[in-house]
């Protein structure tokens, strides 16, 4: 165990970007796996089952060790120059600029990336509809969360932190993500669509 710990440190002190990468990537697979794994296997009824989405699975690595990794590790060494301490409103400021910047812009990533790979016909449709209530439950979950980060975490452990708090939070989001959109926004897009091709034919 003693040899592991310090593998795992040494991997951290030569490789941080890399090492921060691939764990966090993995925490945010493993929450995608077992927000399936409960709501396709577990509460679903014998007769209603369905396998896991692996094609889903593969996004959401993307996801998180592309996108999100990267992001997270260089916004924390930023925000750990510009704001060193622990200071309460060090911790404040911190907690101001990660939710109010931050996360907007990972909400924006995360629907609008999601159904580009997915190939969605409306890219940003998801993230009107689902944007705000998303947000609200980013405040009520992380601000307690990044609390404690910025006040007890370690700087060069905030990405893993994050991750470990991010398999809860994923679930959270991919339950928000599976939530169907309303009918009239559907066929709002819908419309929209046959208003455009409509047009496009006329000039044509």
């Amino acid at each position: 165990m003693a040899r592991l710990i310090s593998g795992v440190r040494t991997l951290f002190r030569r490789y941080p970007f890399v090492t921060n990468s691939a764990i966090y990537g993995s925490l945010y697979v493993g929450a995608e796996y077992s927000q399936q794994f409960v709501s396709k296997r577990w509460l679903a009824p014998a007769d209603e089952r369905k396998d896991i989405d692996y094609a889903t699975i593969g996004r959401y690595a993307v996801m998180g060790t592309a996108v999100y990794a990267p992001t997270l590790y260089f916004w924390y060494k930023w925000l750990d120059r510009v704001l060193p301490g622990t200071a309460k409103i060090v911790i404040v400021k911190k907690l101001v600029l990660d939710q109010f910047v931050l996360t907007p812009y990972l909400l924006t990533v995360f629907y609008a990336g999601m159904s580009i790979m997915e190939g969605s016909e409306d890219t940003f449709l998801e993230l009107r509809e689902k944007f705000v209530p998303t947000f609200v439950r980013s405040c009520i979950f992380w601000l307690p969360a990044q609390a404690l980060n910025f006040s007890l975490v370690a700087p060069r452990f905030r990405v893993i932190y994050m991750g470990v708090c991010g398999l809860i939070w994923v679930n959270i989001l991919c339950w928000t993500k599976r939530q169907t959109l309303p009918v009239a926004t559907k066929a709002t897009a819908n419309e929209n669509r046959g208003t455009v091709a409509s047009i496009t034919n006329s000039e044509s």
